[in-house]
């Protein structure tokens, strides 16, 4: 293997860490040609994902490539804490 281990909700790897959400999903009939499917399970196996999850992976890349995904918004950084040492 190459050394992924899943912690919580991230999967990471040595130079490299992923997170993923758990949400909605909805389900749909996907028709597809066996060896396009078989590639790309193939292709999923090497990168640890399931057949699912490299679908998606792949449908994703492909609409920010096309500019056609909405950029993610950050997250609203924490309040930082009043410490009560300001200077007067």
């Amino acid at each position: 293997t190459c050394g992924a281990r899943r912690t919580g909700g991230v999967l990471v790897r040595p130079g490299l860490r992923l997170i993923w959400r758990m949400g909605t999903r909805r389900s749909f009939l996907l028709r597809v040609d066996p060896d396009v499917l078989d590639a790309v399970q193939r292709w999923a196996t090497d990168d640890l994902r399931s057949l699912n999850g490299q679908i998606e992976f792949l449908l994703r890349k492909s609409l920010r490539d096309a500019g056609r995904l909405r950029k993610p918004t950050a997250p609203a950084e924490p309040p930082t804490p009043d410490t009560g040492d300001h200077a007067r």
